[in-house]
């Protein structure tokens, strides 16, 4: 019997409070490994109306203004109207750091200095920077192995913001949030239930003033220049039937930090798959890589993801554990939901001897503490909105499917038997 039920993610701009404070945190990381890639940090941020503020641990060489990268990146974000509430070069920035406790460093720190040893030692030596439980997943529902309602979902969302950067559609601005539901059948992607936006944007537009003609004009804009070109190379599109609400209380023309707080971590939903998968409970953003929070939840999405490209699974779902200041996972499991073309334990077994899951060697696996350095001194910043995984607009090491091949191989070697 055929199964037909409906599947929700959403996604936010860039200019949502709280992904403003995702980017502050990883722009503050960006310039602090760029200058000591050694650097610790973990920065918190929090907005509000005409303020923000900087708080965590770090500990660093690096000497940065931490004011000036603020404005910078609220600026570049789009917040240059004091009239919006919160503007870069009017807002407060208070600053209340202080740096990483010795009690987590010295589990962390043990490795760095001694070159004669093999990268096997050092990787053994240097230990988780907390404990926690990650996940990774993929899926073949997209090009980029990825749920089909959270890539939609970001993908509008960028769109949103293009075309308020590129004064296309000039009366929006940087605050919106997107949704979109997705009809399956059997597992499957079949249709488009409801698409959702929300966008912050002028009392007026033009010579339009009245407040039903505003949001009836931003509901047609959005639908010709986000919508329709979003769905133009896809197979599964909105039809007749599909719901498009746009604004659903009437007017969205407070928004930002002077509309809602904003706080470091708080989308850690948005950042990965929408919901679809299972999530650990740790945020990414203004994390340096010892912390397997961050890092070892870019491997875990690696392994799922070169195993759906290996075609040994239709979906796949990746879980580590670690414990603070040890270097292995105390745990780690692989779900496939049924789809797996072997087993769940061949799976597993293929992870242990393919993939390096100690955090120092994922680290140099993804290279995550130079990246900043290698890109023009902004790399973690660039994920900070929009998603860190399925991102087609970014060369990120952890979405390569460079292992894929190595799986088939290792499959076939083994002789193994395909699940019937």
């Amino acid at each position: 019997m055929s199964r037909q039920y409906l599947f929700t993610s959403e996604s936010v701009t860039e200019g949502h409070p709280d992904k403003v404070c995702d980017q502050i945190s990883d722009t503050i990381l960006d310039a602090l490994l760029t200058q000591d890639p050694q650097s610790r940090v973990a920065a918190e941020v929090v907005v509000n109306t005409g303020m923000v503020v900087i708080t965590g641990e770090i500990t660093t060489k690096a000497n940065v203004n931490y004011v000036k990268l603020v404005r910078q990146k609220i600026s570049e974000i789009g917040y240059n109207d004091a009239d919006n509430g919160f503007s870069a070069t009017s807002c407060s920035v208070l600053v209340a750091l202080d740096e990483q406790s010795p009690d987590i460093a010295q589990g962390v720190n043990s490795a760095h200095e001694t070159r004669e040893q093999s990268s096997e030692e050092l990787f053994d030596k240097v230990g988780a920077g907390d404990q926690g439980i990650m996940f990774g997943f993929a899926c073949n529902e997209t090009p980029e192995l990825m749920p089909l309602p959270i890539s939609l979902s970001h993908r509008i969302a960028r769109r949103l913001a293009a075309v308020r950067k590129t004064k296309q559609l000039p009366y929006l601005r940087p605050d919106g949030k997107t949704q979109v539901t997705v009809i399956y059948e059997n597992g499957r992607p079949v249709g488009i239930d409801t698409i959702l936006i929300s966008t912050q944007h002028d009392a007026t537009i033009g010579e339009i003033i009245d407040e039903a003609a505003v949001q009836a004009k931003i509901k047609e804009d959005l639908w010709t220049t986000v919508v329709e070109p979003v769905f133009g190379d896809l197979e599964v599109k909105p039809d007749s039937r599909t719901r498009f609400l746009v604004n659903p209380t009437g007017k969205f023309v407070v928004g930002g930090p002077q509309g809602d707080a904003g706080l470091t971590g708080r989308k850690i939903i948005v950042d990965t798959y929408g919901g679809y998968s299972r999530h650990g409970g740790g945020a990414f953003s203004g994390k340096d890589p010892t912390k397997v929070d961050r890092s070892a939840a870019y491997a875990c999405r690696y392994v799922a993801k070169n195993i759906v490209a290996a075609g040994l699974a239709d979906k796949c779902e990746v879980q580590l554990s670690y414990a603070i200041g040890v270097a292995r996972p105390t745990s780690i499991f692989v779900e496939t939901f049924g789809t797996g073309k072997v087993s769940d334990d061949i799976l597993l077994e293929l992870i242990k001897q393919n993939f390096e899951l100690r955090p120092a060697g994922i680290i140099h696996t993804f290279n995550l503490k130079n990246l900043p350095n290698e890109r023009g001194g902004r790399f973690y910043q660039d994920v900070a909105a929009y998603g860190h995984f399925g991102r087609d607009d970014l060369d990120l090491p952890w979405e390569k499917t460079d292992k894929a091949e190595l799986l088939k191989t290792s499959a076939t070697n083994l002789q193994l038997t395909p699940v019937i």
